[in-house]
């Protein structure tokens, strides 16, 4: 399968519009988990999607405690070299493993990062990340500036290929571009948490920094098969048990939601997941979204993301959907650079900030 592809900012890699997401196949016995996983279907995921076209895996040395980097390591070395995927990681959150389920510490000393940068490394079995980030702002004082010195050092050297960060607001990304670009950011962004589509997004969009988005599908809720139900079957240690979004009130609303979409999936003839999803990939200077999945039936519901163009039309009866449930919060349809709505299908230029 052929997908559409897209360039990641300035960076000179150019993703699919959907990548592999490997929070999940960290497994369960942590802070953030999503219950037991099994390995080899793990495996078979990554497999099926890169079979399918997919050409980034998305993963981070927190999840599982560095179990699903070791897990897409495996995964890689079964795939031929001239098939394997971009591989992208994050650090920055420690993890306390005599506590495991304790909040892990946001970290971005220099010396931290180096030592996550080479763990990660050892984890995954390659020579250089593709794309590293900083998975959350440091909460330990150190300044922005320092830690992302520290990224350009490792760029520099040959261990990183680019830089990224991922839940940074729009001031931490103007001090983090003073010293190196940034090459991407990673919001949360989905049809319920839509927050980014009014700053940061339009910022990276301005600035030449591409944008992957994570948790499309809002964690599983925007999917064909969610219900109530499932949510009550889940892990006692998955972390969806306590999330607001998975509780009443805000769980009829965003099911509300759910349903709205499946009109517009039946005529494309795709799934309600693959709906939500394109519907993040139709905002101006996003190049691609971070898709979860525990199988290859999992990547088979989502898949049809990667080519799927909504129209004005689908985009219209969307932000209808989204004030009439009252589902999430932030603008409710895609908006350009200058604040504008925008239903273009082709990609914003991108441009640097001037000196």
């Amino acid at each position: 399968m052929s997908l559409l592809r897209r360039p990641l900012g300035t960076s000179g890699l150019r993703i699919t519009q959907v990548g592999f997401g490997a929070w999940a196949i960290g497994g369960g016995g942590w802070a953030y988990g999503w219950g037991s996983q099994d390995d080899t279907d793990s495996i078979a995921a990554i497999r099926h999607a890169v079979a399918l076209g997919i050409n980034w895996v998305d993963t981070a040395a927190i999840y599982g405690v560095g179990h699903s980097e070791e897990v897409v390591g495996r995964a890689l070395r079964e795939i031929p070299a001239a098939e394997r995927p971009y591989v992208f990681t994050k650090g920055g959150m420690i993890a306390d493993r005599s506590r495991p389920f304790a909040e892990p510490e946001r970290n971005l000393r220099p010396e931290s990062i180096r030592k996550e940068v080479e763990g990660s490394l050892r984890r995954l079995g390659i020579e250089r990340i593709d794309l590293y980030q900083f998975h959350w702002p440091d909460a330990l004082g150190t300044p922005v500036e320092e830690s992302w010195a520290e990224m350009s050092r490792l760029i520099d050297e040959g261990k990183v290929r680019a830089g990224g960060v991922s839940n940074f607001n729009v001031g931490l990304l103007e001090r983090a571009e003073r010293v190196r670009h940034v090459d991407s950011l990673q919001p949360p962004f989905s049809l319920i948490h839509r927050q980014a589509g009014s700053d940061v997004i339009p910022w990276s969009a301005a600035h030449g920094t591409g944008v992957i988005v994570y948790s499309p599908m809002q964690s599983g809720i925007l999917t064909d098969a969610f219900s109530r139900e499932r949510i009550e079957a889940t892990a006692t240690d998955d972390w969806r048990r306590r999330n607001p979004e998975f509780q009443e009130p805000l769980l009829s609303r965003n099911l509300a939601l759910r349903d709205a979409l499946r009109p517009i999936a039946s005529r494309h003839q795709v799934s309600i997941a693959a709906v939500a999803v394109a519907w993040t990939l139709s905002w101006p200077g996003v190049s691609g979204a971070i898709v979860g999945a525990r199988s290859q039936q999992q990547v088979d519901g989502w898949i049809a993301a990667g080519n799927l163009t909504l129209e004005a039309t689908d985009l219209a009866e969307i932000a209808g959907a989204l004030e009439r449930t009252r589902a999430g919060a932030g603008p409710t349809r895609p908006v350009g650079p200058a604040g504008m709505p925008d239903s273009s299908r082709d990609l914003p230029r991108l441009r640097r900030k001037a000196p």
